[in-house]
């Protein structure tokens, strides 16, 4: 991790595959430096690891998704393609632990954080698996104005990514 942050330069890359386990700083503690430093370019995790906690603590650091190394190449290549487009990509196996994770949190207080009834419909479609340009076609308007609603959607929940935006939308249960 160290390495990488060095050598950043001024070119960024399109997405970052990181890994857990690194020798030095970890994965997980190098997230929000790389989010930081290259705003708006994807992060996943890829990693043997898929125990609750590191999966837990990756997404909360704000890893935009979780594979493990045993995804095939090809599963591969077309999840880096997903975050590119704006999904939030994970092995079956973690996000079924995700799901399971999420059901276990209670709801706070705001849980409805003063969504109106479409940023509730378009932060649901966003935990269903659509991105921006999916849930577009399907509701049948332009990216712009997903990507806007998006914008009051992360102000109003507070978050800074798409995948705290599911993750808080799921535990406090604003959707299902």
């Amino acid at each position: 991790m160290e390495e990488a942050l060095a050598n950043l330069g001024r070119s960024p890359p399109d997405v970052f595959l990181v890994d857990i386990g690194l020798p030095g700083m970890s994965g997980i503690a190098g997230i929000p430096i790389l989010k930081e430093r290259c705003p708006g370019v994807p992060l996943l995790m890829l990693t043997v690891y898929d125990d609750d906690q590191r999966i837990f603590d990756a997404l909360c650091a704000g890893a935009g998704g979780y594979l493990l190394k045993k995804t095939p190449p090809d599963r591969l290549l077309a999840s880096i393609a997903e975050a590119l487009d704006g999904g939030a990509p994970m092995s079956p196996e973690v996000a079924r632990r995700v799901v399971e994770l999420f059901r276990e949190f209670r709801p706070a207080e705001d849980a409805g954080c003063r969504l109106t009834p479409h940023e509730t419909r378009l932060l649901q479609m966003l935990v269903d698996g659509h991105n921006y340009h999916t849930a577009a076609a399907e509701l049948r308007v332009s990216v712009n104005t997903v990507r806007f609603h998006f914008r009051n959607i992360y102000d109003k929940l507070q978050v800074h990514s798409k995948s705290e935006a599911v993750s808080k939308a799921l535990r406090q249960r604003i959707v299902r």
